[in-house]
């Protein structure tokens, strides 16, 4: 198994991923054409992030979106882990734990990174303890927020 950058010729399994974690987590179904401009918003303008795939055998099995945030506190950015999805067959096989892995590395090899912050659903338990195991807490900051309908 490989961890990379994602290419634009990725975007039909990311897009395909988006759809089906945002069912899987929260039981919506995103708008298929929306996704689509959206993942190609990022190949498009690097500003917004980028895309990290697992792949093994050819087959994308996996991905992830890393995006900006600028820290004054901490003068560097922090990246946001989002829009994680890993094919259910290929669940409890460390893909997420080998993805992080390879963005802390980034982080850490690149003095402008700061850090690494992620959302969950509250009632994603199981991913909560992914997190946990691999160091994250979620003991500081709860997160709100407000999003046109």
């Amino acid at each position: 198994m490989i961890i990379r950058q994602a290419k634009e010729t990725d975007a039909a399994s990311i897009v395909a991923f988006q759809l089906a974690m945002a069912w899987e987590t929260e039981q919506l179904q995103l708008h298929e054409p929306t996704v689509t401009k959206g993942v190609s918003a990022v190949f498009s303008d690097p500003s917004k992030g980028t895309y990290y795939v697992a792949e093994t055998e050819g087959k994308v099995v996996g991905s992830l979106l890393t995006t900006f945030e600028w820290s004054d506190w901490r003068n560097g950015t922090v990246l946001w882990i989002q829009s994680v999805y890993v094919m259910p067959e290929f669940r409890k096989r460390s893909i997420f734990s080998r993805m992080y892995n390879h963005i802390q590395e980034k982080v850490a090899a690149n003095a402008d990174l700061r850090g690494i912050r992620l959302y969950a659903d509250k009632t994603n338990v199981p991913a909560h303890g992914v997190y946990e195991h691999l160091g994250m807490t979620s003991e500081h900051y709860q997160m709100y927020e407000w999003m046109k309908k």
